[in-house]
């Protein structure tokens, strides 16, 4: 159903252009001569210019989770008060990203800090290609400024570390094809009635990708008994899923760095000067008033295009 919804998007988006482009033709023609045209025309182009630039960043998109929905956790690092009230920048930050692209949150978890700013939070981005467009902002953020905490407005640097994980469906399924199986089916040994000990009722099943022998022989028939050991072997084979599962984000989790100095993937600097720069993509932008209220999109397209070059 997700990559259904995927491909409905990506037909009515392409249907979008068509239309859009059309009417910018139309009001090309008109644009010469009628003032109200030309700046109907110079609307149009700027919102089809946007819609272009967010559909090129989603082509970048190829991972097996980038699809999905996201959860975005952010700590507080070094920095005391400082660092605490930068988490609640970054918040608000990606908030506002969320809200311009239409996506949904929710504040699962926040841990409010003493005296301003939050210690901790973790909300949920719904939307497409949520984790994957987020996933390049894990990481540490540097920002330096003068401190609204302290008496002498000192310069003060802080961080905060920014981590996403996809969204798991809870529902798994699981799919166990016959040419995976080897069925045995041998004597019961133990209490189960007439059948016992005289029809080779018991079922050994093998899962061989996995390695995992099921057995049962308590029931009477060896249909039934192939029944229970086929619910068990499914059983089996979701917790070792969600054992890989655990075992990708312990891996995730490892992926961590300190959240101090020389740690970060991004500079915010508000003192002496003016720069929000990528230590990662060299990209940077002066206009950091409108970075900290959500556009990040050109960060996210850089990141995206360096990772597709490696």
């Amino acid at each position: 159903m997700r990559q259904r919804s995927h491909l409905e998007s990506a037909i009515a988006k392409a249907e979008q252009f068509r239309r859009e482009i059309e009417d910018t033709a139309i009001l090309l023609e008109f644009a010469a001569e009628d003032e109200g045209s030309l700046a109907e025309l110079k609307k149009a182009v700027g919102k089809l210019e946007n819609d272009v630039e967010e559909t090129e960043t989603q082509t970048l998109l190829s991972g097996p989770n980038d699809g999905r929905d996201a959860i975005v956790t952010i700590n507080a690092g070094a920095g005391g008060t400082d660092a605490q009230d930068w988490a609640e920048m970054l918040l608000r930050m990606y908030l506002r990203w969320c809200e311009r692209r239409g996506f949904k949150t929710e504040i699962v978890d926040e841990q409010p800090g003493k005296e301003a700013g939050i210690k901790s939070t973790t909300f949920t981005v719904q939307g497409d290609y949520a984790y994957g467009l987020l996933s390049g902002e894990a990481g540490v953020h540097r920002l330096v400024r003068l401190s609204p905490f302290n008496a002498g407005s000192s310069r003060e640097t802080s961080f905060a570390s920014v981590f996403i994980y996809p969204q798991i469906d809870e529902d798994v399924e699981i799919e166990i094809q016959d040419k995976d199986l080897r069925v045995d089916t041998y004597r019961s040994s133990g209490a189960g009635g007439q059948h016992v000990n005289v029809t080779d009722s018991a079922v050994r099943i093998t899962h061989t990708p996995s390695g995992i022998v099921v057995t049962c022989q308590n029931q009477r028939s060896q249909h039934q008994n192939r029944e229970v050991a086929m619910r068990i072997l499914k059983s089996r084979l979701y917790e070792l899923e969600m054992e890989k599962k655990k075992a990708e984000t312990a891996q995730l989790e490892q992926s961590k760095r300190d959240i101090s100095f020389g740690s970060q993937i991004r500079n915010y600097v508000l003192h002496p000067y003016r720069l929000v720069k990528d230590v990662r993509t060299k990209y940077e932008t002066s206009n950091v008033d409108q970075v900290l209220d959500g556009d990040i999109d050109p960060f996210i397209k850089e990141y995206l295009l360096q990772k597709r070059a490696a």
